[in-house]
């Protein structure tokens, strides 16, 4: 997993988080065809369900604009195939002038049903959020900043039972957490679910961006290291207060994983 955990914030807040990227720096990560991403991503384009827009917008510059970043990080689009099946990430473009989202090209949602969100503004996206106040105070600025044309990127992450990159809601009812008196074997069957997501500038006298969401999964023992690892993941969900837990379902895990994580310090 390509993940830093440096990027888990101690105390755990909900924040913008966002970080200029450097010039250059890759934004598209090339899909593999026989990856478990690529089985699951491939469902929901043979669905139809994968791309949704809102009547008379026109997503042609956004698209060119993808296909240009395409390119430039490696990734070649071979005529008449989707760009879902050609990047791991899912996109969205993001309307500097209305704050909303018109176009949304999703198959791997974290526990949010994209057509729920087809069309809405900034603030409307993230109401539910838990905590989100320091999110829809900043709301009308970042929305300024990200379509201004410049890079830029955040990180998300929780924990999860669920093996499966597509947590649609409507597709996939939530996974119940093992039983927890065993820590040692509750963590060993569950993973952490994180997400790396950018914007880059459409341009071509547009105000958007497109957004980019990338889902990475690893097994839990995995991806954390004992140690300073171990103690950060352990610091920050120590942290979380008990609306973040109610968003993230993490009410019923979190014991069961500071057992665990104080085991691995």
């Amino acid at each position: 997993m390509d993940f830093d955990f440096d990027q888990i914030a101690v105390p755990f807040r909900m924040q913008p988080g966002l970080r200029r990227l450097e010039a250059g720096a890759p934004q598209l990560t090339r899909l593999d065809p026989d990856g478990a991403l690529a089985r699951e991503k491939r469902l929901v384009v043979e669905a139809g369900q994968s791309r949704l827009l809102v009547p008379g917008f026109d997503p042609a510059p956004a698209l060119e604009a993808i296909a240009d970043r395409a390119r430039t990080d490696g990734i070649a689009l071979r005529p008449g195939q989707p760009v879902e099946l050609a990047c791991e990430e899912d996109l969205a473009i993001l309307d500097g002038a209305s704050t909303t989202l018109p176009w949304l090209c999703v198959c791997v949602p974290s526990h949010w049903a994209p057509e729920d969100k087809l069309g809405l503004s900034f603030a409307a996206v993230h109401a539910p959020v838990a905590d989100n106040a320091l999110l829809l105070a900043a709301g009308g600025k970042l929305v300024q900043l990200v379509t201004a044309g410049d890079c830029w990127e955040r990180f998300v992450w929780t924990v999860t039972p669920s093996p499966r990159h597509d947590q649609h809601p409507r597709r996939h009812p939530r996974q119940p957490w093992p039983p927890a008196d065993d820590a040692q074997a509750f963590a060993g069957q569950c993973f952490l679910r994180a997400e790396r997501q950018t914007f880059f500038p459409v341009g071509r006298g547009t105000r958007q961006a497109v957004f980019t969401i990338r889902v990475m999964l690893q097994p839990l023992a995995d991806a954390v290291a004992p140690g300073g690892q171990a103690q950060r993941l352990r610091d920050a969900l120590a942290s979380m207060s008990d609306a973040v837990l109610a968003y993230k379902g993490l009410e019923r895990a979190r014991e069961p994983l500071l057992r665990w994580l104080d085991g691995r310090r």
